[in-house]
């Protein structure tokens, strides 16, 4: 299960039954003001502490959940093809779902931010990506993990049109892989990294449920609530690799700005009976039109829709 949580917490993807459990990820947007103090310096590389019973326990179950989820046709990674159709109409209608919308308004750990609800949120500055893993990710893991990470952000910012990059220094979007041993890190990085974090929040992402496998926050200021200026997303350490990477995938371009979910969106990881594990053209899209010059943040669904439905058309090739 996945949850996005925007302005003050929004949630972005409720996943049904058992693949609750098996991606969980919530974006959370809070307002938290970014505070006019030197930026910490980058942690020293952590030295590996093996994992304990518990947490190889929980590495078990989530391969199982995968393995369950495969035997049953989901977690595809084809993008879609002749089985899922969708024209310049399903794009716009998904759109404006997606990046407007909070996703179940009786979500509980939801609340809604009537500031920004319903009102396209975005990066307007470049986004500075860099993964942080926690001492019981593995130092191979840590390699491939950054890698994929790498390799995902070029193709956002090609997508997008956006610049997106991993960085070594003064990142702003923080990926963390940290496991169930890891909660006393998470804690002192965050309360670092996002100085007047609120307590719930901070539980929230430190020990999060059983059923949340990865989560993304995101920050405005109050002076520019509808452009981001930090992110933060946890991936479970005990994932499975395909698991994994879906959460790579959804949690970073949810804190993008594409925070909401539909059940209406095919092929899309944007949904949350989890058919998709990575990103498909659908959702590609939905990116390159979250970025358009022509829509800024701040603008309501409504007075975007009439130029959403244009782009959705130049980008499905069909006529005005």
């Amino acid at each position: 299960m996945r949850v996005t949580l925007r302005a003050l917490v929004k949630p972005a993807l409720g996943l049904a039954a058992l693949l609750a459990l098996a991606n969980c990820d919530e974006a959370l947007t809070t307002s938290v003001a970014p505070q006019a103090s030197a930026a910490p310096a980058l942690p020293a590389a952590n030295a590996y502490v093996p994992p304990s019973a518990a947490s190889q326990d929980l590495a078990r179950f989530y391969q199982r959940v995968e393995g369950d989820l495969l035997t049953r046709g989901m977690l595809r990674i084809d993008g879609g093809g002749p089985d899922t159709p969708y024209g310049a109409d399903d794009l716009a209608r998904n759109f404006e779902a997606i990046a407007f919308y909070s996703e179940y308004p009786d979500h509980t750990v939801t609340i809604r931010s009537p500031q920004t609800d319903g009102r396209l949120s975005r990066w307007a500055g470049p986004v500075r990506i860099q993964s942080e893993f926690a001492p019981s990710v593995a130092p191979d893991t840590r390699v491939a993990d950054a890698a994929l990470v790498d390799a995902f952000a070029t193709r956002l910012a090609r997508v997008t049109g956006h610049p997106i990059s991993v960085v070594t220094r003064k990142p702003n979007f923080h990926v963390f892989f940290a496991g169930k041993d890891d909660s006393a890190y998470v804690v002192k990085r965050l309360k670092e990294l996002v100085p007047g974090i609120s307590a719930p929040l901070l539980d929230l992402v430190a020990n999060p449920r059983s059923n949340i496998d990865c989560l993304v926050f995101a920050s405005q200021t109050p002076s520019a609530p509808f452009k981001f200026v930090r992110a933060v997303t946890l991936i479970r350490a005990e994932l499975p690799d395909l698991t994994r990477l879906s959460c790579i995938h959804e949690e970073i371009a949810q804190g993008l700005g594409l925070s909401n979910d539909s059940p209406a969106a095919r092929p899309s990881i944007f949904n949350d009976d989890d058919e998709f594990a990575l990103l498909t053209s659908h959702d590609e899209k939905l990116l390159t039109m979250l970025y358009d010059p022509r829509l800024k943040p701040g603008v309501s669904a409504e007075d975007a829709r009439p130029v959403v439905r244009i782009i959705a058309r130049e980008l499905m090739g069909q006529p005005l």
